[in-house]
């Protein structure tokens, strides 16, 4: 039995967004009803470097199907300038759970992007106005394609309204969906007064305030992935309805993690996790809702569901080089 290696590249075209996006919802619901296994995540901080490592172990059975693996991933801001290496750089190890064989090693950073524009479109799919046509993104980094890619299949997106400092960033992304949508750079309000509104910046002062938003506006934050990020304004957050992914999680390094250290949001504040809105416990938008949040720090079990899309479509297209990694011979 071998084992597959699969590298960015391969990771990208079999990772088809429609198939993550149900997988990732499967892993919401699997974890909600108690199928699943997630260890905290664990941290290795290294400020000689400005950087960490972080370690993401689960299991999650979906009924269907079940999968274990783990991610190591880091965050590393002076990659880009100092080593032309990217901010985030991670590997997947996706087993078998039967018997741990390692069933694939493949690129974990394209997996990360992917399985977090999944999950904004889950939330989306749950929160968004139905008819929404309209996407914001502020900061055109990477993990804003994905954004529109995965949003993109669960609501009929039109108009996408990019913000970021810096023009290079917003060209380029304007160059890639340029053909398939209507975008155009605006302001902060602008990208917010979107039907669906994704942050994907790693500031530690808020930059979007209530009235940068519209009156039903829902609103993906993504940016904030360690204690003290912290996108959306407290006001706005006190005055929406907030789902978040995984309590501790979002209460240590989320979009709430701040204010819900200094005592502004308490867990009343806190609608519900998004795996209570996809089993039916919780309901999702109604005509009452307005501003919604989806605190989005990332979890182990969409790692494992976008990992089990990959391997599965990668085996079907004889994607990736096989080699034996384990030697059956020496038990």
């Amino acid at each position: 039995m071998e084992t597959l290696l699969l590298d960015s590249g391969d990771v990208d075209e079999n990772a088809r967004m429609a198939d993550v996006v149900r997988a990732v919802e499967d892993a919401f619901e699997a974890y909600e009803r108690g199928n699943a296994q997630m260890p905290p995540k664990s941290y290795i901080d290294l400020p000689q470097y400005n950087g960490d490592f972080r370690s993401m172990p689960s299991y999650l059975d979906a009924g269907d199907w079940d999968a274990a693996g783990v991610k190591w991933v880091n965050v590393h801001p002076d990659n880009p300038a100092d080593h032309g290496l990217p901010t985030v750089l991670g590997t997947m190890i996706y087993s078998d759970p039967e018997t741990a064989f390692p069933l694939a090693i493949m690129d974990g950073t394209t997996l990360t992007m992917k399985r977090t524009g999944a999950a904004a479109a889950v939330a989306t799919d749950y929160l968004a106005v139905e008819d929404a046509t309209s996407l914001g993104i502020v900061g055109a980094g990477v993990q804003s394609y994905t954004q529109l890619e995965a949003i993109s299949e669960v609501r009929p997106i039109e108009e996408v309204v990019v913000s970021d400092l810096d023009e290079e960033r917003i060209e380029r992304f304007v160059d890639a969906f340029g053909d398939r949508f209507d975008v155009r750079s605006g302001s902060i309000s602008e990208a917010g007064h979107c039907d669906v509104l994704s942050t994907v910046t790693p500031v530690e002062e808020p930059i979007v305030g209530p009235d940068d938003v519209g009156e039903r506006t829902h609103v993906n934050a993504i940016g904030a992935d360690a204690a003290g990020k912290h996108e959306l304004a407290d006001d706005l957050l006190v005055a929406a309805t907030i789902v978040i992914d995984d309590h501790a999680q979002c209460t240590h390094s989320g979009e709430v993690n701040v204010p819900y250290a200094e005592g502004v949001l308490t867990d009343g504040d806190i609608y519900g996790e998004i795996g209570q809105l996809v089993v039916g416990d919780l309901a999702g938008r109604t005509d009452e809702t307005g501003v919604t949040v989806f605190d989005s720090t990332g979890l182990a079990i969409q790692d494992v569901a976008a990992a089990h899309v990959v391997y599965e479509q990668a085996r079907k297209n004889d994607a990736g080089y096989e080699f034996g990694m384990i030697d059956p011979g020496r038990q």
